[in-house]
This record gives C-alpha cells, structure tokens and sequence, in this order.
C-alpha cells in the first residue's frame, strides 16, 4: 500500500498542471473548514470548561443540563452553521468558497441581508495560496503533503489567538505528537533533533516567562506559546529554535509598529505572541536552511 502510495505521488509529481489546481481547490475547501473551526473551538472549550466545573463542584443538574440540552450542545459538526444574525441555516450551496461569498451572496446573508465578514473568504484564499507556495517549494510529495497539516494548523492557532488570546491544547499537543512521529521516520530531522527541539522549544519560553515574571511581576505571554514552539521544534528540530525566536520578534515588531503607525493601536493593548510564533515558524520551515546559510556565510 505504501509503495503503491509512493508510485502514485512520483507520478503525480510529474504533472503540475495538475497538482497546482488540485493543492489550490483542495486547499479552499479546507480554508472553509479551518474557518469553522477558529468558529467553534473556543466556544467547544467552554462549554467543555463549564461541564468540568460544574462537575467539580457537585452540581449535578447543571451538569446533566449541560451534557443533555441539545441547543446548548457544539462540535465542530454541530449544529449547522447559521447566520449568527437572523440563525438561518446556511443551504450548502451558499457555503461555497470565494464563489459563494462574492457572487451568489455578494457578501451578505441570503435571507436577512446583514454583511458577512470579509475575512472568512480571506482565511480561504490565503490558505489556498499558500498551500500553492508549500507545494511548489516542498515538491508534491509525502513531506510536502504532510507540511501543509503544518500551516493548516497554523493558520488556526494564529486566528484563534487573535480572538481570544488562547492556543487550545486539543491543536497544539496533537500538531506536537505528530511532529515526532513523522520525524521518528526521519521525515524533516532526525528524532533525536525532533526530542530536543520539542524540549528546547517549550524550556527557552518557559524560562522568559519566569524571569520575565520574576523581575517585573507580571505574566508576559501563555503556556499555549510555549507548547506551539514544542511543536515547531518536534518538526523542525531544535536547530531551528533560535531561529524561530528571531524571526518571530521580528515579526512581532514589524506588525507591532504597522499596528500604531497605520492603525492608531494602542502600544499598551496586549499583543498575542501566537501569531508571531506561527509566521515565523512557517518562515523559518520552508526557507530556514537558506536563512541559517546565509548568516553563516556572511560571517565568513
């Protein structure tokens, strides 16, 4: 099966007028369901929270109302989507892609007419296009297939922390799992290096946190962003923690300054690092071999 699998890859590798459109229209479909579930996550988080206290506490009739009450219940399946407006149904043919949004909708909702935000065709296409980029970059093969479950989940964590300052464990941990088991076959490092840079990952933030905490009393970003950089580091190794660190500071900044300057934010708003964390990460995983050549050639 796997060699059959690896014939047809080797194959379809030869026929990028093919693959490109296939990555791009696949890659739509799953921006579609990434957007439900920046959606539904944190809301599934706390319902999952309430149920948990209320158990801790002994309240039994909110627990059994909370497990049994149907209208009360999500997942990422349920209930059908609605428009938070008027909480009509979505038919399926209005759930399509860019195409749905711009030319049937033309950005509203059918039956109540409220605008719909722009940025879930903007998750879409984004994730398209650089689904697009990963592929030409990485090849169609096994390890470039498998990267893109890298930026899809990325892109998640990244609008999740944007709205509610949070990067859930139930995407973090499994995305930090994966990572060493695909590198346990060698897939982008080796698995010592995919130990260590998971360990590294989580050990360089978690000592910022600390002394950060020590010297100023306050908490200066999440555990969430120490199990993201764990995960990066599964993936990447640890020689590319450094790297990850630089580059997300100054991604930070970058957006930081941009954020003041055009925007008017106020510096004093917390910023989420999770975003910062994840560009870089992606950054540092499709070009950061060239990068670290770079540097140590100029230093030559």
């Amino acid at each position: 099966m796997i060699e059959y699998m690896t014939n047809s890859l080797e194959i379809l590798s030869k026929l990028p007028f093919f693959y490109y459109p296939f990555i791009f229209v696949i890659s739509l479909l799953v921006g579609s369901f990434l957007n439900v579930v920046i959606f539904r996550t944190p809301k599934i988080l706390e319902q999952n929270y309430k149920i948990e206290c209320a158990e801790i506490l002994e309240m039994d009739q909110v627990t059994l109302e909370a497990k049994n009450n149907p209208q009360e219940s999500i997942s990422l399946a349920f209930p059908p989507s609605t428009c938070p407006k008027c909480n009509t149904k979505i038919k399926p043919w209005h759930n399509i892609p860019i195409i749905s949004y711009f030319l049937l909708l033309k950005g509203k909702c059918h039956n109540c007419k409220n605008p719909i935000s722009i940025r879930y065709p903007i998750i879409e296409l984004a994730t398209s296009l650089i689904s697009v980029l990963t592929i030409y970059l990485l090849g169609f093969t096994g390890s470039g297939l498998l990267a893109l479950l890298l930026l899809w989940t990325l892109v998640s964590l990244t609008m999740i922390d944007i709205d509610t300052y949070l990067l859930p464990d139930n995407l973090t941990l499994p995305l930090l799992w994966l990572g060493l088991i695909i590198n346990s076959f060698g897939v982008f490092t080796d698995l010592s290096s995919a130990l260590w840079g998971a360990i590294a990952g989580y050990g360089s933030l978690w000592g910022v946190f600390w002394l950060f905490k020590i010297v100023t009393g306050k908490e200066g970003m999440g555990y969430g962003d120490f199990k993201l950089l764990a995960a990066l580091g599964a993936w990447m190794g640890w020689q590319f923690i450094p790297l990850i660190i630089i580059l997300s500071s100054f991604v930070g900044a970058f957006i930081g300054i941009a954020g003041i300057i055009i925007l008017g934010r106020d510096k004093n708003i917390p910023i989420p690092f999770g975003p910062y964390l994840a560009i870089a990460g992606w950054i540092a995983f499709l070009c950061g071999d060239q990068l670290i050549n770079y540097y140590l050639d100029s230093l030559i």
